[in-house]
């Protein structure tokens, strides 16, 4: 028996989802089309929702009647009493909403000689519906129009104006998607790149100078699979206490990312600003927290420029017309720095990783309709914002473009084309590991370039989905076993399955070959982490005998007053000098891209 209650329940919700759903293709978006009849300033498309079962609108602008408007907002037009002396010939009013149905107000309209009826709302927009027998009855079109819009409408065009009912064919791919699919690849791929080239950087480059905290490398973080757990978890918790507490929480959202955005800002600029030949100066000694350090004054002026920047698009986060630039500039930077710093060890930490990902996506978007009241999936609501929220904030998490089409989608519901930092960030972390990979065991890049390729295909298969489903999609669902297929492929292919699944082919894993230590008198290597590594396939100790000098100079000499601040000259074998030690067979060809500045 209760096996039945479960089935009857889970049909009633699927046929519960049907009905809405068919009611959202009942429900269209249009546009009215306002000019003042002075000829003052230029006509404004305003958005309406309207019910093609009352009657059709022109799809084109042209064929469309332009008709006075009569602000006849006083009246609810319930009962005939309200309608005027002379009735409204060849006008379209525009009334209130109030407790009568869209039929008995279309009704009294259509038999005073409206030729379609504008009703007023100032709560969230509803598809004027009706039953059959009525649909058949009317002949004019009936639409809702937000009261904000009723008022600015007024505002801007005076009382005596002239309005256009149509709604223009939406357009099956909106051409930013193509800043979105450029953005995205591009991040996916120069995160990648930059974060394996520096890990293995650091792999080889152990005999560094350490020139002030702003020299020092960022320390990256091995996923563990209980970190994998705790942090699947956590995103679940975050994303069901915004559903039920957005208004709440959105600003802690907005503050976490104008710090993590400046701090991922400063990561990204900071290797171009070393570069600079000027404003080496530093700060004088004191014994204040980090500036005991004396860093660089440029150092400082970059952190205060990007903390400025996080500000302004904070302050300015609401203003459509450019807040979007900064957004998706500061969103950049937060990937490149979040993938440079998070590491996936193992390809079974990648595939550990991606499903369990892959798993929260598609339940969060296409699991949890059947789950909700409204009907609605939480991760699309939280995304874009609840249409109740009182604060009408969205979540920044996101990297955004506006419309480049003028269409009634564009105008009313969806203003932007979004993509999650998750679309970004998961993918990126396996196109990371492949490129440590490709540098370790010497692949030319087949890894890499395999794994970005299949990340830019499951991109545009995200899209197509898009544009035929239109309804937002779980970019994970078409992301994920494109690149781990891919990777798998490629691995299998080249009979490197075993060491890439664990990655054993990196240098720290190999067997290390049994070379004689060098003498106490042989050259150093060099401090600094601007040399060049010397693409010879002999030993490091032959390599160091044999090389000439390397003639690149670093790219921040030290100076005799940085000199006077730190030891000069350290003997052979006192504690803080530091011989060469025996490496592994990778260290033989060293990859060009793991040079210091390379991708800096």
């Amino acid at each position: 028996m209760a096996a039945v209650t479960a089935v009857a329940g889970v049909l009633a919700r699927l046929v519960a989802a049907f009905l809405l759903l068919a009611a959202q293709v009942a429900c269209e978006y249009g546009m009215v089309h306002v000019i003042s009849e002075a000829g003052g300033p230029k006509g404004k498309d305003y958005c309406i929702l309207y019910n093609p079962q009352w009657a059709h609108l022109p799809h084109d602008l042209g064929k469309a009647s332009l008709l006075q408007l009569r602000n006849w907002t006083a009246s609810l037009l319930c009962s005939p009493t309200d309608l005027p002396a002379h009735g409204f010939s060849n006008q379209i009013p525009l009334v209130a909403r109030g407790n009568c149905t869209f039929y008995e107000k279309v009704r009294l309209a259509q038999g005073s000689g409206a030729r379609g009826l504008l009703v007023v709302s100032k709560e969230k927009l509803v598809p004027p519906g009706g039953n059959k027998t009525q649909y058949d009855e009317i002949g004019i079109p009936v639409a809702l129009l937000s009261y904000k819009d009723m008022l600015d409408i007024f505002r801007r065009f005076g009382r005596a104006v002239r309005v256009a009912l149509y709604a223009p064919n939406e357009p099956v791919l909106d051409y930013n998607m193509v800043v979105i699919f450029i953005m995205a690849v591009g991040t996916v791929a120069i995160g990648g790149h930059w974060a394996g080239s520096r890990d293995v950087k650091k792999r080889y480059m152990k005999h560094k100078r350490d020139d002030g905290l702003e020299k020092q490398e960022d320390e990256a973080v091995d996923v563990t699979p209980v970190m994998t757990c705790v942090f699947v978890v956590m995103c679940c918790s975050m994303l069901v206490l915004l559903y039920y507490f957005y208004d709440h929480l959105v600003y802690v959202v907005i503050g976490i990312f104008c710090l993590a955005s400046a701090t991922g800002l400063y990561s990204c600029l900071a290797p171009f600003v070393r570069r600079l030949p000027f404003c080496k100066c530093r700060v004088p000694d004191n014994s204040l927290p980090y500036f005991h350090k004396r860093p660089q004054a440029r150092m400082l002026l970059l952190a205060l420029f990007c903390v400025a920047v996080s500000v302004v698009w904070g302050i300015f986060r609401n203003e459509d017309q450019w807040a979007w630039i900064l957004q998706d500039a500061l969103g950049i930077a937060f990937c490149l720095y979040m993938l440079k710093t998070i590491r996936l060890p193992t390809f079974k930490a990648c595939t550990l990783l991606l499903l369990v990902l892959f798993l929260y996506d598609v339940f969060f978007v296409f699991i949890t309709p059947f789950l909700t009241k409204s009907g609605n999936s939480i991760m699309v609501e939280v995304a874009t914002g609840p249409s109740d929220s009182a604060t009408h904030e969205k979540l920044p998490m996101v990297l955004k473009v506006p419309r480049l089409n003028s269409s009634p989608l564009a105008l009313c519901d969806r203003p932007f084309s979004l993509l999650g930092f998750g679309d970004i960030l998961v993918p990126g972390l396996l196109v990371a590991y492949c490129h440590r990979f490709d540098i370790q065991v010497q692949s030319s890049r087949v890894y890499f370039v395999a794994c970005t390729i299949a990340y830019g295909i499951g991109l545009l298969v995200t899209f197509m989905a898009l544009a035929l489903m239109q309804r937002g999609q779980p970019a994970l669902l078409y992301l994920v076993p494109c690149t781990l297929l891919t990777s798998f492929t490629v691995a299998l292919w080249r009979r490197e399955l075993g060491v890439f699944w664990t990655g054993s082919g990196f240098a720290k894993d190999l067997p290390q070959p049994p070379w004689a230590p060098a003498p106490a008198d042989s050259p150093q290597p060099p401090k600094d982490s601007d040399a060049p590594l010397s693409p010879s396939p002999q030993p490091p100790e032959e390599e160091l005998a044999k090389s000439p000098p390397p003639t690149e100079q670093p790219l921040e000499p030290v100076t005799s007053e940085e000199m006077g601040a730190t030891a000069t000259t350290q003997e052979p074998g006192s504690p803080g000098s530091s011989t060469p030690e025996p490496v592994g067979r990778d260290l033989a060809q060293p990859d060009p891209e793991a040079q210091p500045g390379a991708l800096a």
